[in-house]
């Protein structure tokens, strides 16, 4: 007997397969063993965002969760998963320096936010016209490694199925059921394809492609995170990723020039020494984002065997582990989901009767 199945081995699939197990619980998780967005994103977690410097909803919750999510996983794989890393955040204009001051003042912001350096402070030969501030509790997450640990583990307790799945093979009635298959319940994981699931199409995702660049340089960088309206992550003493770019009309995954363009002048804007880097990869992949910026989690209004458990667009390192324990209370202890991603609140308005 299957508890759950889960389709979709993307974070959220994975971790939400992990948390269930770790339950007791008997997951199959089905995916079609192509690239999706988690194995294509830098996997950044950074409390504060935005140009007025605002914490993500829940993070006092969500970011301890999300370390001790990975560091138990790095225990059990015996593998680093989450860099731990300063960021520097280069502002654009007084007006952002201004908004930083502000934050810095609040205690709320204190645990995350650490120096304001003025212009006159330099970082090697990054430019910073207008200043910096230095941020804390920040890293990023190798989603790549982690996803091939996780699906060895579930291989390996018989717990994968790689199959390009239809959704005519899923039949609600009279039994829940899949290719002979008879799961408690289906959890959806798919990222934006979930926007064409005949049973969460409803839901308004607003899906967002990106693209991400590798380069090789010859310059001496901080170790340390630099965002400058993009993001630089130090791979190592001369590698760096760079990204990502925002396309809400061109859903594909295929790469272009001109996002390679803007990244490129992008980044040779902040260092006249990372002018002419060595392209060493070029990604592209579709976050599945959502109209208010708040996942899709619950369950079907008429099919309550049928879920979802999508929509973290850019935050799901950060977001994912702390909603997968949330989710799992809910479907073994039906104990009430955060209101800010519960699907529920988008019911009224497609399910008047709801």
């Amino acid at each position: 007997m299957v508890d759950f199945l889960i389709i979709g081995q993307g974070l959220a699939g994975s971790l939400l397969a992990w948390e269930l197990i770790q339950r007791g619980c008997k997951v199959l998780v089905v995916d079609n063993g192509e690239k999706n967005a988690s194995q294509v994103a830098a996997g950044v977690i950074n409390p504060v965002t935005g140009m007025r410097f605002v914490k993500s909803d829940n993070v006092d919750l969500q970011l301890p969760v999300a370390i001790s999510c990975y560091a138990q996983l790095s225990d059990f794989f015996q593998e680093a998963f989450f860099i731990e890393k300063p960021m520097v955040r280069i502002f654009k204009s007084e007006r952002e320096s201004d908004e930083a001051r502000k934050r810095l003042s609040n205690p709320d912001y204190q645990p995350y936010l650490n120096n304001i350096r003025s212009q006159e402070s330099s970082i090697g030969s990054i430019a910073t016209p207008c200043g910096y501030l230095e941020q804390k509790q920040n890293g990023y997450l190798l989603t790549q490694p982690l996803l091939n640990c996780l699906k060895a583990y579930f291989i390996s307790r018989d717990s994968y199925c790689n199959d390009n799945l239809s959704y005519q093979d899923i039949q609600t009635e009279p039994t829940l059921s899949w290719k002979g298959i008879y799961p408690g319940e289906i959890i959806f994981c798919e990222g934006y394809k979930a926007s064409r699931n005949p049973w969460f199409s409803w839901l308004p995702f607003e899906p967002v492609k990106g693209e991400i660049l590798t380069l090789r340089h010859e310059t001496i960088l901080p170790d340390k995170i630099l965002n400058y309206g993009n993001w630089l992550i130090p791979l190592n003493d001369h590698q760096i990723r760079i990204g990502a770019t925002f396309d809400r009309e061109n859903l594909d995954t295929l790469t272009t020039e001109e996002g390679k363009n803007e990244l490129l002048k992008a980044v040779s804007k902040l260092s006249s020494a990372l002018s002419e880097p060595t392209l060493i990869n070029h990604q592209a992949n579709i976050r599945p984002c959502t109209s208010d910026r708040h996942p899709f989690i619950g369950k079907h209004p008429k099919h309550k065997q049928l879920a979802i458990f999508n929509g973290f667009g850019a935050k799901g390192s950060l977001q994912i582990p702390w909603f997968s324990q949330c989710f799992a209370d809910h479907l073994l202890s039906a104990k009430p989901l955060p209101a800010s991603a519960d699907i529920g609140r988008h019911l009224k308005k497609h399910y008047a009767d709801q």
